[in-house]
């Protein structure tokens, strides 16, 4: 589904270059879920950027369903990232003055969905993450746990194929990261949803399918 062959990304800042990721190779399959480890500067969180099309890499191939995405415009990429992949931080990113299901509809909405179905859709998902009885409250009036749960159903409002997620459960308890896993693996077996984790847990990293480690801007077998 999604293939990065020999991404590197060098960052240069008044005339020094620091190399961040030093070729990296990675084959993402339909309905997987992997997990990317690594010290932190290692480069995991600029990874994910390239691949989410957020950021450009210095060199490589980058390719969805065989698709050259560096050749993308700035609305192919849009579309992409609205319509194919969802994303999840670590802070959720919600925008304060709307309500929870404002915040989950709000990707559907921008897709063209009509306010009706895009509520539909985000109170169904929110209804999944045991959110239910708190629709209506703003981030400021929900746990952290409660926020991620948030995030997660914004993120896959618009049925991405795949999800990136930086460090989901890093700013969670014990309690609510595991929330946020169990419903990983349950849009994963139900929907195929492909979930790429970069995480610091080594918990969370050893219940997915797959492991890799980012070790000096490689990829290698964790």
């Amino acid at each position: 589904m999604l293939r990065c062959h020999q991404l590197t990304k060098i960052y240069q800042d008044e005339g020094m270059e620091t190399a961040v990721l030093g070729g990296v190779n990675l084959t993402v399959e339909p309905g997987e879920t992997l997990a990317i480890v690594g010290s932190s500067g290692s480069g995991k969180s600029t990874l994910l950027h390239l691949m989410g099309t957020l950021d450009q890499p210095s060199s490589g191939q980058l390719q969805f369903e065989g698709q050259d995405m560096l050749a993308w415009d700035e609305e192919s990429r849009c579309r992409f990232r609205n319509q194919s992949l969802g994303f999840v931080y670590q802070f959720h990113h919600l925008l304060p003055e709307f309500s929870a299901l404002e915040n989950a509809a709000m990707p559907a909405l921008i897709h063209g969905e009509s306010p009706a179905k895009a509520n539909e859709r985000a109170r169904m998902l929110l209804d999944r993450v045991g959110l239910s009885h708190r629709l209506n409250h703003r981030p400021s009036a929900l746990s952290g746990g409660e926020r991620q749960r948030v995030a997660m159903a914004r993120a896959l409002v618009n049925s991405p194929r795949l999800v990136l997620a930086d460090e989901p459960t890093g700013n969670l308890d014990e309690a609510s990261g595991e929330q946020v896993y169990q419903l990983m693996q349950e849009l994963n077996q139900e929907f195929g949803t492909a979930f790429v984790v970069v995480t610091h847990d080594r918990g969370l990293a050893a219940k997915m399918k797959r492991v890799l480690a980012l070790k000096k801007g490689v990829l290698q077998e964790a």
